[in-house]
C-alpha cells in the first residue's frame, strides 16, 4: 500500500521476525546465498567441530540449557548452520536466515528440540522424541521463502523502520503518526520468551540476561504493588473480585492494565488528531473468571481522551494460529478456552 511504517517491540526474536517479514531480497540471490550456507554447515559438520567452537561462546547457564533441550547430534547441526550464517555479508540476508533458523525450532509440532508443546510456550521434554535433522529442515524452509519471495511481485515502495523500543515510552514525536495497529499482550495468556529462547540461544542471547528481559514484558507474571494507579471503575471492580480469590493473579492484572494504560496514553500522544488506532486483544480467564480485556481497555481509552467508535468480536482460526497450538484437545485445554476468540477496538482522536 506504499505506506511508510515504524514497528516497535523489545523482544529480540520479534525484533528479528519484523525486520525479515517487511524487507524485500530478490529470490534468486535468497537461493543462492541460503545453498552456500547448506553447503558450508555440511563440510563444517563433516570436517570440522562446530559445537565445540559454539560452546566455548556460552556461559555455563546456556550450556546447560542447550544440553537439556538439544541432543548432540542436532547442537552440531544447529552450530554448523549457525557459524554458516554468520559468514554472510548482507545484514538483511543474516536477519532472514536467524528467523529461518528460528522457524525450524520454535513449530507448531516436531521441530529439532527435544521439547514438546513448545508451541504452547510451556514445553516438556520427552526423551523419547526423534528430533528432525536441523539442516534438511533449514533446506526446506529456504525453499519455502524464495517461492514466498518470488509471489511478492513488484518491490514495495513503503519504508519500514523496526525499533527496539517501548512502547510505553515510544521514541516519536507528539502527534507524529497517521495510523496505529497493533495487538499487545493478552493479560495472563502467553508467555513467549518460553519459546523465544530456544531459538535465540543460538543467536547469540544467555539464558539470564533473557529472563531479565522477560520481566520487563506488559503481560509478564512479575507482580509488583501498585500505588495509587487510577483505573477505571470495571477494571477496578475485576481486579477487586479476582483480589478475592487470588491476591497474586489480582496484582498481576492491575499491572497489566497499568501498564496498557501507559501504552494507551502514549498511543494518543504520538497519534495525529483525527486519525486512528486498531487494537486487536483478546479475553484471558483467571483463576476460572473471565478478564474481558478489551472492555477494559476501551474504558481506559475513553478516559485517555480517545473516542470509541466500536468493539466488534472476530473469531479466531485454529488452524492458521502459531501461539498457542492445539494437538488433538479439540480446543477443551485452559489455554484454548481462552483464544477463541479475540476482539477488534477501533479509536479515533478527535
Amino acid at each position: 500500500m506504499s505506506r511508510n511504517v515504524i514497528g516497535l517491540d523489545i523482544d529480540p526474536l520479534a525484533l528479528k521476525q519484523g525486520k525479515a517479514k517487511t524487507l524485500w531480497l530478490d529470490p534468486q540471490k535468497i537461493s543462492h546465498a541460503g545453498q552456500k550456507i547448506i553447503d558450508d554447515a555440511v563440510l563444517l559438520q563433516a570436517t570440522g567441530d562446530p559445537l565445540a567452537r559454539f560452546m566455548e561462546e556460552v556461559d555455563e547457564p546456556t550450556r546447560d540449557f542447550i544440553d537439556y533441550w538439544f541432543n548432540p547430534e542436532t547442537q552440531t547441526e544447529l552450530a554448523a548452520l549457525v557459524f554458516s550464517i554468520r559468514t554472510e555479508l548482507s545484514v538483511d540476508m543474516r536477519d532472514l536466515f536467524e528467523v529461518l533458523l528460528s522457524s525450524i525450532i520454535v513449530t507448531k509440532s516436531g521441530g529439532v528440540s527435544m521439547a514438546r508443546d513448545l508451541a504452547h510456550s510451556r514445553p516438556h521434554r520427552v526423551a523419547t522424541k526423534s528430533p528432525r535433522n536441523a539442516i534438511k529442515m533449514f533446506q526446506a524452509q529456504l525453499n519455502h521463502i524464495v517461492r514466498s519471495f518470488k509471489e511478492v511481485g513488484d518491490i514495495p515502495k513503503g519504508q519500514v523502520s523496526v525499533l527496539n523500543a517501548d512502547c510505553r515510552n515510544m521514541p516519536l514525536a507528539d502527534e507524529s503518526v497517521d495510523l496505529i495497529v497493533t495487538s499487545p499482550p493478552y493479560a495472563n495468556a502467553i508467555d513467549y520468551m518460553r519459546a523465544h529462547k530456544f531459538s535465540l540461544v543460538w543467536l547469540g542471547a544467555s539464558i539470564k540476561p533473557l529472563s531479565v528481559l522477560r520481566s520487563k514484558y506488559i503481560g509478564s507474571e512479575k507482580s509488583v504493588k501498585l500505588e495509587n494507579t487510577e483505573l477505571p471503575q470495571k477494571a477496578t471492580t475485576i481486579v477487586e473480585t479476582l483480589g478475592a480469590v487470588d491476591s497474586h493473579k489480582a496484582q498481576i492484572l492491575h499491572k497489566y492494565l497499568h501498564e496498557m494504560s501507559l501504552v494507551i496514553q502514549e498511543m494518543y500522544r504520538v497519534i495525529r488528531a483525527g486519525r486512528a488506532v486498531v487494537i486487536v486483544v483478546g479475553p484471558s480467564t483467571m483463576r476460572g473468571l473471565k478478564i474481558e480485556t478489551h472492555n477494559y481497555l476501551a474504558s481506559i481509552s475513553e478516559n485517555v481522551g480517545f473516542e470509541l467508535v466500536d468493539v466488534v468480536q472476530r473469531p479466531i482460526n485454529r488452524d492458521r494460529r502459531m501461539l498457542p497450538y492445539s494437538h488433538n484437545n479439540n480446543g477443551h485445554s485452559p489455554i484454548e478456552q481462552r483464544t477463541h476468540q479475540e476482539y477488534v477496538l477501533g479509536l479515533l482522536k478527535a
